[in-house]
């Protein structure tokens, strides 16, 4: 990890599509990519105790996460054949509907992507300081358990 720098994934509020298909676009002078792979986190709906979730609020202990993200990311290198890989989390309020959570991974080949994305998600999602308030319609709030 000394190597390389840490990036900073974190953006204030939902990630845009316009960001996303910028994203996109800016791969296609990399011809070398035969296949890229998406995921995109979009905050739902949910409703908990009759009560239906309007936004999640994220929170994190940035430099912490930025650091884990950091780790996940040379691993997935490490394990998989990729070209290039982008991470990147929304913080503070983002309403239901909305994207949260951006990873984006291109390789020479189709399979590879797939199963590094795969890697990649659930790494975050079980290693990385990164906490959701659930903001519900009566904006009432209650921290997000993840499942």
């Amino acid at each position: 990890m000394a190597d390389k720098k840490v990036k900073n994934v974190f953006r204030q509020g939902a990630i845009p599509s316009h960001f996303i298909g910028e994203s996109i676009y800016k791969h296609q002078t990399k011809t070398s990519i035969g296949a890229h792979n998406i995921f995109l986190g979009q905050v739902r709906a949910d409703i908990i105790d009759n009560k239906t979730v309007a936004a999640i609020e994220y929170t994190a202990y940035e430099d912490m996460a930025n650091a884990k993200f950091h780790e996940i990311r040379e691993a997935a290198f490490e394990k998989f054949e990729l070209t290039c890989m982008h991470i990147y989390h929304s913080l503070g309020p983002v309403k239901a509907g909305e994207i949260c959570l951006f990873v984006f991974v291109s390789s020479p080949r189709r399979k590879v992507v797939f199963k590094a994305l795969e890697f990649i998600v659930e790494a975050i999602k079980a290693d990385v300081p990164v906490f959701g308030k659930e903001i519900f319609e009566d904006e009432s709030h209650q921290w997000k358990v993840n499942s």
